[in-house]
């Protein structure tokens, strides 16, 4: 049995079937070959990539090289998502029999974690662009990393323009100096320009590395509405929070099972959060708020609950954005410019975040401008 049969039999056991660019994207891994996925979210990018890592191993079981030290880092743009990578990739790891150890690294984790991991890299790290920095800037660090096989930079799109993208050229740049068979890998779901993208990712190796492009032949359904206010005549111009549309969203909550309410800015979360609550006090203890200045523990919390199917809706910003996969999630409320035409994309993938699935979302202008946008 080839190493590809059992990754597809694993499948199967779930009662999944691979989709061909899942397939291209490990036939590609084995093959030496960098590369850039782009694929709907919610159709297992996250699997495509992170199963060919896993299909390495298995072509190398008994390796010294494969068995000891840490073999690939696993970038995440947000905390939220790094947590769902963790359990995806342990998982299969339990399942296929690796005895790999999968831990992340964010700003959540504890300074005594953080040492051990330090003195212990895991075989794959899922950490953060600033976090690997930091782990980079250590004494004698780039030892440590001579056994790694693979980078993967997750929501490359989200990096890609910002000093974050730079911080991961510079990392990939040091790194292959100690490691000069280290693969570069980009996942995107939204990304448009994908050679500029790739050719960003890849820096100088760009030109004379064998890569591939993976594009997922697969169309992702969105259902968007646009909730129009009752009097457009008396809706302001500019500025505002939205705050005049609150009936029309309560009565989307009311009707959906679970419901993300995405904001752009802190302030804005809890003012809806507080406003929501005032509008509709049966609500108390069916809804919560997530952000990037909630602390640790609540945060997990709410991620729980999400999962659990336990909360009716849930305010939030960018801190849910990216990647996060909460099954229960009828319907996505988008208050506000999303600042992007990517962006907006992501956030409607929070809904029907399944292969086939139609994704449901709501745009609420918060003036009239917006409207027209």
């Amino acid at each position: 049995m080839t190493t590809l049969q059992q990754i597809e039999n694993w499948f199967s056991a779930k009662k999944w079937s691979a989709f061909a660019f899942q397939k291209q994207t490990w036939q590609a891994y084995l093959d030496g070959k960098d590369g850039m996925l782009n694929a709907p979210t919610g159709s297992g990018k996250t699997y495509a990539v992170g199963l060919g890592i896993l299909a390495e191993y298995l072509e190398n079981r008994g390796s010294k090289e494969y068995e000891k030290g840490i073999q690939a880092i696993w970038i995440t743009p947000i905390r939220a998502l790094a947590k769902e990578i963790e359990h995806a990739l342990s998982s299969a790891c339990a399942e296929l029999d690796i005895p790999w150890e999968v831990t992340k690294r964010t700003g959540d984790t504890t300074s005594a974690q953080r040492a051990k991991q330090k003195k212990n890299l895991p075989h794959i790290l899922i950490t953060t662009p600033e976090s690997l920095q930091l782990l980079l800037a250590s004494k004698g660090s780039v030892k440590q990393f001579e056994s790694l096989k693979c980078i993967v930079n997750d929501e490359w799109h989200e990096l890609l323009g910002t000093k974050r993208a730079v911080q991961m050229e510079l990392a990939q740049s040091r790194l292959k100096r100690a490691c000069p068979k280290l693969k570069i890998w980009g996942i995107s779901a939204t990304i448009g320009n994908m050679e500029e993208g790739i050719e960003v990712l890849l820096g100088e190796d760009f030109h004379h590395k064998n890569h591939e492009l993976v594009v997922a032949d697969i169309k992702k359904k969105i259902d968007l509405k646009t909730l129009i206010p009752k009097e457009v005549e008396k809706f302001p111009w500019a500025g505002h929070l939205g705050i005049r549309m609150l009936k029309q969203v309560v009565a989307v909550i009311k009707k959906s099972r679970t419901t993300l309410i995405f904001t752009n800015t802190r302030s804005q979360c809890e003012i809806w959060y507080q406003r929501l609550l005032e509008e509709e006090p049966d609500l108390a203890g069916q809804i919560a708020m997530h952000h990037g200045s909630i602390g640790k523990e609540l945060r997990e919390w709410v991620e729980d609950a999400l999962h659990a199917e336990k909360l009716k809706g849930v305010v939030c910003t960018s801190s849910l954005d990216l990647g996060v996969d909460f099954r229960p999630v009828e319907t996505i409320v988008h208050i506000g410019s999303p600042k992007g035409v990517a962006r907006f994309l992501q956030r409607a993938g929070r809904s029907g975040h399944q292969p086939g699935a139609t994704s449901k979302i709501y745009f609420v202008p918060t003036h009239s401008l917006e409207i027209i946008e």
